[in-house]
C-alpha cells in the first residue's frame, strides 16, 4: 500500500492544479493534514508490522522525521509547478496530520487503527473540504463514495475475522462469537459499522451545512452491500468446500 500510496501522492503534488479546481477555489488545507497522516501510518506500519507506537523507541522519530523532511521537500519542489506555491502553513499540516497517524497507532494496532484512519478521513473529506464535490465533480463523487465506503467494509471484515479467530482460539468453551457463523447476526455485524460511519457522516453533513443527497446515501450503501455480499458468498463457498 505504502509503495503505491506514496509515489501517488508525489505524482499529485507535482502537476499544475486543474483549471476547475482553481475556478472552485477549493482550498487543500484539509487534504494535506489526511494526506501525510495516512503517509505515517503506512510508514511506520510498513518497518513495523502489526506494532504500536512506543515513544520511547527511535524507530517513531525517524518515521516522524522522514516524513516532515518528505514534506519540505514537497513545499519547496511545488515553487517550480505552475499554480502551485510553497506554504509554511500546509508544511504545519503535513507535520501535523504525521503526528495524528503515529497517536492513532499509540492506541490502536494496524487492523483497528486502519478502520480509525480511514473512518476518519471519510468524514473529514466529505465534510470539512470547502468544496463541495457533488457540484464539483458529481460522477467522480458517487465513485469515490462508492469506493471509500467499500474499503470501509473490508478493512471492518478483515478485522472482526481476525477477532473472531481470535476469541474461538482463546475461548474456545465460551462458544461461537457472534460472526463466528452465518446468518442475521453475521450480517448484523458486518453491516453495523460501515453503516454507522455513513450515517454518523451524513449527519456531519447536516449539522454543517452540506449537501445531504440520498444518491450519495444510496451510492454509499451499494458500496457496502456489495462488499458484505461478495464476503458472504465466499464464506458459503468455504463452508460447502469444507462440508
Amino acid at each position: 500500500m505504502l509503495l503505491f500510496y506514496w509515489p501517488s501522492v508525489f505524482v499529485f503534488a507535482h502537476i499544475p492544479i486543474p483549471d476547475l479546481v482553481q475556478q472552485a477555489g477549493m482550498s487543500d488545507k484539509s487534504v494535506h493534514f489526511v494526506t501525510y497522516w495516512i503517509l505515517a501510518f503506512l510508514l511506520f506500519c510498513a518497518v513495523n508490522p502489526n506494532k504500536k507506537v512506543k515513544w520511547n523507541r527511535a524507530v517513531v522519530w525517524w518515521v516522524l522525521f522522514l516524513v516532515a523532511a518528505y514534506g519540505i521537500i514537497d513545499e519547496w519542489l511545488q515553487g517550480y509547478v505552475a499554480g502551485r506555491n510553497p506554504d509554511i502553513m500546509d508544511f504545519f499540516l503535513d507535520v501535523t496530520g504525521a503526528l495524528a497517524g503515529l497517536v492513532v497507532l499509540t492506541f490502536f494496532a494496524f487492523w483497528s487503527a486502519s478502520l480509525v484512519i480511514t473512518g476518519v478521513t471519510i468524514f473529514i473529506l466529505t465534510n470539512v473540504t470547502r468544496v463541495d464535490m457533488a457540484d464539483l465533480l458529481p460522477v467522480t463523487n458517487g465513485v469515490l463514495h462508492m469506493f471509500a465506503y467499500a474499503l470501509f467494509t473490508i478493512l471492518w471484515i478483515r478485522y472482526v475475522h481476525l477477532r473472531t479467530n481470535y476469541e474461538l482460539s482463546h475461548n474456545p468453551g465460551r462458544g461461537y462469537f457472534p460472526c463466528a457463523v452465518m446468518g442475521a447476526k453475521w450480517l448484523i455485524v458486518m453491516l453495523a459499522l460501515p453503516v454507522g460511519l455513513l450515517l454518523a457522516t451524513k449527519l456531519g453533513s447536516l449539522v454543517l451545512g452540506r449537501d445531504f443527497t440520498c444518491s450519495e446515501m444510496i451510492i454509499s450503501m451499494i458500496g457496502i452491500g456489495v462488499v458484505v455480499a461478495v464476503a458472504g458468498a465466499g464464506a458459503l463457498i468455504r463452508r460447502v468446500r469444507k462440508a
